[in-house]
């Protein structure tokens, strides 16, 4: 295992507990995980310290919006932000908010969320995300839970919150606006005890010369509510020392393995700054004094804000890599047998020599001057880092943006309790391509067995749950010492996620935990398994497999692909559109067929193929509570919405094998 080094030995199964594999530290951290430097206490000093740097370098920007017009980024400096957040802490203290009590910040991506967050940091509060994606009712709970007393909230979301005010306000006493708040909204407020300001208003309560309090690194810096398939939503504490170590893991890990960030740099945020992911990016930016340009929050106008910023780096999620990788597939296509043939042919040379070993600025200079340019053109012609996350990227996209994009690509593994990514693949080794990589520099990691799945953690392939150790990982769940100790068993993390080490010491996830369910025959179906099986199926954008130990045989609910269910209607003569050919019996059965002709190739045995599905137009989305905020599927909730599909389909079925 060239890229790990054994720290402890396997341990037997013994007292009804599991065996567990050796555990591994990344040979980045060979000598012992990474330690904090002496003095740093708080991310609070990153912009402190960035700002006495570069007090004038930019450091956010937006896109100015006026009638429809859209114009370039406009910035805030450093010093500006610094000065911004000085303020606005010192005008949250005066509203009787101390050290330790909860704020919450509620909205898109934008300076106001950034200046809040950081003027929470620099008075020792603990800042609660809303998550703009949950809805009044989380955000209801959200409050309550977190006995959040003052909260920052986009202009927009202002009716939201002020709707869940008279179920909140023995918490909640101070709103205040990322812009402005109509007289209206502030009388609603005051009726029931709470006091609203515009941002300017607040502002003005606050000091420019205020004395900031003590911080320590055991300090409660964020609660992170997950949103969770199932139940309640969690608050997950993380500490200023956690935060810290993960934003320098990121800068040793780029340093050994790559190249550090540095004030030229510039990022692109876009993914909720209410996720882990994207915060520890940013937090990384801060502490290098880079920039950091936000997305106007209209996926429409995603790539034009990205040419217009041109970041040098970019963090995304598969769906979104899948859209880039979808868009160009198609522009290849149809741009003529001549340059579809240099295309494929500049494609396989560079493979080659990535296989070969060959960083990516080397693997074929000049074939990326001749031919890849315009896709890193796409990306605004300076990405140098891809970072992708929140769920596993497919392999044939992650090969595609390796060769094409011109850029390194890593992708990482983790989740809110490791503080974000525990897990990264290094960007110029081809070979972990497929994989999340090795453990970063302030984590160990296990495997454990899970008997009942088959997988065995000491077998010569091991194969169990993950389990991670470290500096990096969260401080309990807020309020819930049962959920807790759950998960956190003699200081090993437990995942919930299956992985398997790879011959490199890298870890591939296969499988989650926790979605198994038995049929009536007593076969144990591993759904994520199945369903990223049949992804593979072209015809699909997304595909949700159910099934329950009444029933002996699987059915799913599937989103076509429009062109490819258009494209089979035109060669049968068909001129429904995409929502009638979902309704079509024979449009179905294509489907169906061609989703099991793909199980088979990927070796899914009998029990797990399908027997009926129904085609859905309409992709899984958040407002109707069927996706969480980072795509992953609620099955509970699809459930419900879809029971009358499901009873149709297991009628279905069982007609058909009759």
């Amino acid at each position: 295992m060239d890229f790990i080094v054994k720290v402890e030995e396997p341990r037997p199964a013994a007292n009804g507990r599991p065996s567990a594999g050796p555990a591994y530290r990344s040979i980045y951290a060979k000598d012992g995980l990474m330690e904090l430097p002496e003095g740093l206490e708080s991310p609070w000093q990153f912009l402190s310290d960035s700002a006495k740097k570069y007090p004038s370098n930019p450091m956010l920007g937006r896109r100015q919006v006026t009638d429809t017009k859209v114009g370039p980024y406009v910035w805030l400096t450093y010093q500006e932000v610094y000065d911004a957040a000085i303020r606005m802490g010192s005008a949250i203290r005066s509203r009787g908010v101390n050290p330790g009590d909860r704020c919450g910040i509620y909205g898109s991506n934008c300076p106001q969320w950034l200046t809040a967050m950081e003027a929470c940091n620099s008075q020792a509060i603990t800042y609660v995300p809303l998550y703009d994606t949950l809805g009044a009712n989380a955000v209801e709970f959200i409050i309550n839970h977190a006995e959040v007393s003052i909260a920052f909230v986009q202009e927009n979301k202002l009716p939201a919150v002020l709707s869940c005010l008279p179920n909140c306000s023995t918490n909640l006493k101070t709103i205040v606006s990322f812009a402005n708040v109509s007289s209206a909204q502030k009388e609603e407020a005051e009726g029931l005890g709470v006091s609203c300001f515009s941002w300017e208003e607040f502002s003005q309560l606050g000091n420019a010369d205020c004395e900031l309090p003590p911080k320590r690194r055991t300090d409660i810096c964020t609660i992170m509510y997950t949103s969770g398939t199932t139940g309640e939503p969690k608050g997950v504490r993380i500490s200023n020392g956690a935060i810290m170590s993960e934003v320098l893991s990121v800068e040793q890990l780029l340093f050994l393995t790559d190249r550090v960030c540095t004030e030229e740099d510039s990022y692109f945020s876009f993914l909720p700054l209410a996720h882990i992911y994207d915060q520890i990016m940013e937090s990384y930016c801060i502490y290098k004094g880079s920039s950091v340009g936000f997305w106007r929050g209209d996926v429409r106008f995603l790539l034009e804000d990205l040419q217009e910023l041109r970041p040098t780096m970019f963090c995304g999620v598969p769906r979104v890599y899948d859209r880039i990788y979808s868009g160009i597939v198609n522009k290849v296509s149809s741009g003529g047998v001549l340059k579809k043939t240099l295309f494929q042919y500049a494609y396989n040379y560079k493979l080659a020599n990535l296989e070969k070993g060959l960083p990516q600025e080397k693997a074929a200079p000049l074939l990326d001057k001749l031919v890849f340019e315009k896709i890193k053109q796409a990306l605004g012609g300076r990405v140098r880092i891809l970072l992708s996350g929140a769920a596993p990227l497919p392999r044939h996209v992650e090969e595609f943006l390796r060769v094409t994009s011109c850029s390194t690509l890593s992708q990482g593994y983790g989740l809110t309790e490791s503080c974000g990514g525990s897990f990264t693949s290094i960007g110029n080794v081809f070979p972990m391509i497929g994989t999340v990589g090795v453990p970063i520099t302030t984590i160990e990691a296990r495997l454990e067995s899970v008997p009942e799945m088959g997988y065995d953690a000491l077998s010569s392939v091991p194969r169990g749950e993950i389990c991670l150790r470290g500096t990096t990982l969260f401080s309990g769940y807020h309020k819930r010492e049962d959920l807790t100790e759950e998960v956190l068993v003699d200081g090993w993390f437990h995942t919930g996620d299956i992985g398997e080490w790879q011959a490199d010491g890298a870890m591939k996830i296969i499988d989650r935990k926790k979605n198994i369910f038995k049929l009536s025959q007593g076969e144990y179906v591993a759904v994520e398994n199945i369903e990223s099986k049949y992804l593979q199926c072209p015809l699909i954008t997304s595909i949700w497999v159910y099934g329950n130990s009444f029933e002996s045989f699987l059915v799913a609910v599937v989103v076509p692909d429009p062109k490819a269910l258009e494209d089979w209607a035109a060669e049968h003569h068909s001129t429904d559109d995409f929502k009638s050919l979902c309704q079509n019996p024979k449009a179905s059965k294509y489907i169906l067929d061609e989703l099991n002709s793909t199980g088979q190739k990927q070796q899914l045995r009998g029990f797990e193929l399908l027997k009926a599905v129904h085609l859905e137009p309409k992709p899984f989305d958040m407002e109707r509570d069927l996706i969480t905020p980072t795509f992953k599927l609620k099955r509970p909730q699809l459930l419900k919405y879809y029971k009358d599909r499901i009873d149709t389909l297991y009628s279905e079925g069982k007609g058909a094998r009759v």
